[in-house]
């Protein structure tokens, strides 16, 4: 079992970069699927990146690629969003989550993942 833990959220003006972290305190994540998924008010939550176990592959929603990258360190304990090129629109909670169950073809799905963190704010000035 892990527990997802976020930081690195804030403000930031449009066009600019924002690294988020996904600590995974317990065992190691590096047999755990990682993704981050956002909600923004009065919206459903959303996927934005996912990476497969040991960092295998990585995933984005088609809102984000080109501008935010996924990506593990060398100790896989700790996942990072690297978000550039931020749009107002990418203001949300962003949320961090886990499963070391979940079959590659549910990586987008948010009900698939057992482990959550609690979130970090990203705001997006225009």
């Amino acid at each position: 079992q892990v527990q997802p833990v976020e930081s690195g959220g804030g403000l930031v003006q449009a066009g600019g970069s924002l690294r988020l972290s996904c600590a995974a305190s317990g065992r190691t994540s590096s047999n755990y699927a990682v993704a981050w998924f956002r909600q923004a008010p009065g919206k459903e939550r959303e996927f934005v990146a996912a990476l497969w176990r040991n960092g295998a592959n990585s995933y984005l929603a088609d809102s984000v690629k080109g501008r935010f990258t996924t990506s593990r360190d060398n100790a896989k304990t700790t996942v990072y969003l690297q978000m550039n090129s931020l749009k107002p629109e990418d203001t949300a909670v962003y949320y961090c989550a886990a499963s070391s169950t979940i079959k590659l073809s549910s990586i987008r799905s948010q009900g698939s993942y057992a482990y959550w963190g609690q979130g970090t704010q990203v705001t997006v000035s225009s």
